[in-house]
């Protein structure tokens, strides 16, 4: 459906549960598109500072009087936490029916909010892809942003309109896939924060004085040939076959860096395994590639 097309959603108080990165900027996100702010819930001193700044003069109350006043109500706690909030709201009774719950984790479908469905809410998943820094920047990096959905078929369409005014593009994920869905994500997005650390940490090793800028143009083209080629777009001495080049790698990240060999050996064994298979590493390359890779893992 085009997004013009979208049903928009009457204006709706807005309460937060969980003053984390996500939560205060989803909230002034549909501030913007029209919503009021309500309430929100917050307990660390980082909480009660990051709803200040993203939405001042909204009132910080208990979690139970942000239900009691919110039309919709964002529930973003770690995920480990989400279950047994969702219990003890239903529980206590703080639940309306017909109110709007939405989380924002990305490893649970709508199934987690049963407790809260039975109570009468309307359930929701909406998960932003994108890392959160807790600043205004999180609000302007939402457009654009995708969202897998999860939610009943009578409240898609609510659903997806909600995204859309926060300036999201929605990404509708069965409720069995969530977790296959997140480890996807935190495959590509976390773990290439931990690579590209260690190769910045490495640079400075060398002596490189500003690791950033000589990361950056690299880094730039190659997530944008992997975005546009997938495995096409393998380079280096690995897809090349060039076991005598990462034999050497080892033996200096052992030197300079012990701690970076184990994740440097699996992924250089995923990189030979993939580019292998699509044709771009020759088999009798791949062979001496591989064993050096067993060896120096004292496998081989």
């Amino acid at each position: 459906m085009n997004p013009s097309q979208q049903p928009r959603p009457a204006r709706l108080a807005v309460g937060v549960v969980g003053a984390g990165r996500v939560g205060p900027a989803l909230a002034r996100a549909l501030q913007q598109a029209g919503h009021v702010p309500v309430a929100v819930s917050g307990v660390s001193d980082a909480s009660v500072r990051r709803a200040a700044r993203l939405l001042p003069d909204v009132p910080l109350v208990p979690p139970a009087q942000v239900l009691e006043r919110a039309d919709l109500v964002l529930l973003t706690v770690p995920d480990d936490a989400l279950a047994s909030l969702v219990e003890g709201l239903a529980e206590t009774g703080a639940i309306r029916p017909g109110q709007l719950l939405v989380h924002t984790s990305g490893r649970y479908g709508t199934a987690v909010l049963d407790p809260a469905r039975r109570a009468g809410a309307l359930p929701l998943a909406l998960h932003p892809a994108m890392t959160f820094t807790g600043t205004e920047v999180d609000v302007q990096r939402l457009a654009g942003c995708a969202f897998g959905i999860t939610a009943p078929d009578e409240l898609r369409l609510a659903a997806e309109a909600l995204v859309i005014e926060m300036g999201g593009e929605p990404e509708w994920i069965a409720e069995e896939n969530r977790p296959l869905y997140h480890a996807a994500l935190a495959l590509g997005a976390n773990h290439l924060v931990t690579l590209v650390a260690q190769s910045l940490e490495l640079l400075r090793t060398a002596g490189v004085e500003r690791p950033d800028r000589m990361l950056g143009p690299l880094l730039g083209a190659a997530l944008d040939n992997a975005l546009r080629s997938g495995d096409a777009a393998l380079t280096g001495p690995v897809a090349r076959g060039d076991a005598g080049t990462v034999a050497a790698h080892v033996a200096e990240l052992r030197r300079h860096a012990p701690g970076a060999v184990a994740g440097y050996l699996a992924m250089a064994r995923t990189t030979a395994d993939r580019a292998l298979a699509h044709g771009l590493l020759k088999p009798e390359l791949a062979e001496d590639l591989l064993g050096v890779l067993a060896d120096e893992d004292g496998t081989g």
